[in-house]
């Protein structure tokens, strides 16, 4: 079989799930269908629509093909995220949604048995933000069901068993705040023996393995060739990184946006990662430990401006930074470099709306920047995803690091990043538009106001 060249990406995200098609050549997407991604709120708890998914990606696959040939399949999804799998390939239990709070209720036996940030890298995180804790509350409350489990899937996988029938796992997933992998060993956390979750893990993969072909009956139901080989994927984020691991020179640090703003530093300053400030240890997708950062800035961005477009100019530019109107975080608590805070305005009465948007574009950057600081980024800022095309956040940033920020032109990193994985080349990716500090002391001393007022 020749090399493939045009790659499907089936990406689901927290908000949006999309399958795309992705030309290694021109390194551009070609196709793209896309479907809002709701979690079903029913009992036992609330889940992810698995079937809905389904149906939307074979019909997507099915749809594609038939425009332009699919030579392989990559996988990305959100992180957090498990599925347990019983012994016919079906579901033991639905695949639990991590923004549920009920798992909170089992706090305190979970913490007794989980291992210390020092060893996983990761936070105790809020409600299933931590899979080890989605895990511990399956186990807990429905044994029965628990005891039908006889693999233990990471999300992108569930979707790769789907196609292939194999099953696997993979360390992007595995080490994005799970609890339940040793990023310094490259092995299961001591909770996953001490839970005896060992022997229901599926083998770990790496993330440009290919699995196998597709099932005769995906062949049949989509028209694709029986021969289409289905990589084992990679969480999103670590998708964003992925080429710049393979082009770029450290130091950098790679902004990956979406429902979350995840920040990932390659060759950065030495800093002692605080827990408490939701930095953690994410491992990519070659297996290498990186310090990572993150909040909630999509969720955060749809909220404060109800998903509506705004114009704005520089004169609203100029009077956001004049005026010094501030947006402090935090408008989703919980999560991020400052979880306990509340949102407030400052200086924000008689705003028009192209003011109101800069300054929420300014606050989305100026979290980010102190994620940044955070996990010691150096070097320049790549912005992959959807901040990438606002310009008032790339300014911002900018400012705010004092250092170089590129805008990534692709318009979304994750589907390029998981078409890599089928390529057997290294591949250089274009750089998009950099935006270099600003001079202006009006900028500056935005930056030196919000900080302040943060520190207070």
């Amino acid at each position: 079989m020749s090399a493939p060249r045009t790659i499907a990406v089936i990406d689901i995200g927290k908000t949006n799930a999309k399958v795309a098609l992705v030309d290694l050549e021109s390194m551009t997407e070609t196709a793209l269908r896309r479907t809002a991604n709701a979690v079903i709120a029913d009992v036992p708890y609330p889940h992810h629509d698995v079937e809905r998914l389904w149906t939307f990606i074979l019909d997507s696959l099915a749809d594609i093909n038939r425009e332009q040939r699919i030579d392989a399949v990559s996988i990305t999804t959100h992180g957090a995220t498990a599925v347990l799998v019983d012994a016919e390939g079906g579901l033991a239990l639905p695949v639990i949604d991590y923004e549920f709070a009920g798992i909170d209720e089992l706090t305190q036996d979970y913490d007794a048995v989980r291992p210390p940030f020092a060893e996983t890298g990761t936070p105790r995180l809020p409600a299933g933000l931590n899979i080890g804790a989605q895990l511990f509350f399956q186990q807990k409350r429905f044994p029965a069901e628990f005891a039908k489990v006889t693999a233990i899937l990471m999300y992108p996988q569930y979707w790769a068993l789907r196609l292939t029938g194999v099953s696997a796992n993979e360390v992007t997933s595995l080490g994005c705040h799970t609890d339940l992998w040793n990023p310094w060993r490259a092995d299961y956390s001591s909770m996953v023996d001490r839970m005896d979750w060992r022997r229901l893990m599926a083998p770990v993969r790496a993330a440009k393995d290919r699995l196998g072909p597709i099932l005769p009956l995906i062949a049949q139901r989509t028209g694709l060739d029986p021969q289409t080989p289905v990589c084992c994927g990679v969480h999103d984020s670590n998708a964003s990184l992925l080429p710049h691991l393979l082009s770029d020179r450290p130091p950098f640090t790679v902004v990956s946006t979406g429902t979350w703003v995840v920040s990932m530093a390659v060759g950065g300053r030495k800093v002692e990662l605080d827990p408490a400030r939701d930095t953690l240890v994410n491992v990519n997708a070659l297996g290498d430990p990186v310090p990572s950062a993150r909040f909630m800035g999509g969720r955060e961005f749809s909220r404060l401006t109800d998903g509506q477009p705004v114009d704005w100019t520089e004169d609203d530019v100029s009077a956001v930074l004049t005026r010094q109107v501030l947006l402090l975080p935090s408008t989703q608590q919980g999560s991020g470099p400052f979880p306990h805070r509340i949102a407030q305005w400052r200086n924000g009465e008689n705003s028009s709306s192209g003011q109101r948007f800069a300054a929420i574009s300014f606050y989305l950057a100026l979290m980010t920047a102190s994620c940044l600081e955070l996990i010691g980024g150096d070097g320049p800022t790549t912005v992959e995803g959807p901040f990438a095309q606002n310009r008032l956040f790339i300014r911002m940033l900018a400012a705010a690091t004092g250092r170089p920020v590129v805008a990534s032109e692709t318009s979304t990193g994750t589907s390029i990043g998981a078409a890599l994985l089928a390529s057997d080349d290294a591949i250089v990716m274009s750089k998009g538009q950099r935006t270099d500090p600003p001079a202006e002391r009006v900028w500056n001393g935005y930056v030196h106001a919000w900080q302040e007022a943060v520190r207070m």
